[in-house]
């Protein structure tokens, strides 16, 4: 997972925003954007800019959703199972990145569509393409508490065990 996600950091979105005079990709904006900053964007990037958006950052970006959903599942199918949970309804915390990673393909469809039809940008593409940047980043934040929470508690039971270990050997 981490090579796609490398390239896109130091290669492909320092390139990209090296056309937007300081102005965030849509894809970085975790709360968000509005028809005016898309096409803001999307000029200030001008045509160079808004191909190198399309054809070096988007397909980079077309890898790592399916990176981010599989391995994040797996690793908190793999934390749940160790405390005997997987089979509970704390399951459900395993789709969180595959949702997220779904929601990142819509993303990416939607910013591909619109830098297409630039200028003529339709609304309801703007619109769509914002709800699913915003769902992207919501089930990955509720994700990442919730495996941050998963560890807490496998940290706590862990150190439990080690004490009770430790007293039954005394």
């Amino acid at each position: 997972m981490g090579e796609p996600s490398a390239i896109m950091l130091i290669i492909t979105i320092p390139k990209t925003m090296s056309f937007s005079n300081g102005m965030k990709l849509l894809d970085m904006m975790p709360t968000g954007y509005n028809f005016d900053y898309i096409n803001t964007l999307f000029d200030t990037l001008g045509a160079k800019g808004r191909a190198i958006y399309l054809y070096n950052q988007v397909p980079v970006d077309m890898i790592y959703p399916f990176l981010f959903g599989i391995s994040y599942c797996l690793l908190i199918a793999y934390f749940l199972k160790k405390l005997n949970q997987l089979n509970s309804p704390f399951f459900y915390l395993c789709l969180l990145p595959l949702i997220a990673g779904f929601a990142d393909y819509l993303e990416n469809f939607g910013i591909i569509t619109m830098l297409n039809s630039y200028p003529d940008l339709s609304l309801f593409s703007a619109s769509a393409t914002n709800i699913f940047s915003i769902l992207k980043s919501l089930t990955t934040t509720i994700y990442f508490v919730a495996l941050i929470i998963t560890l807490i508690v496998l940290g706590i039971k862990t150190i439990k065990g080690a004490l009770k270990a430790i007293r039954e050997q005394q």
